[in-house]
């Protein structure tokens, strides 16, 4: 595994869980995590 991949990914999860915690909606928020982590599965492959 590359350094710049799981730091990429490490990333994206922390953003996510971020805005999960700080948003009120929790759908709308699951919907950007499953955005992010398809970009990021693409930028990785």
């Amino acid at each position: 595994m590359n350094k710049t991949m799981t730091s990429l990914l490490a990333l994206g999860i922390g953003a996510a869980a971020y805005s999960m915690s700080k948003g009120n909606n929790n759908i709308i928020n699951a919907r950007t995590m499953k955005r992010m982590r398809k970009r990021i599965s693409k930028a990785i492959y």
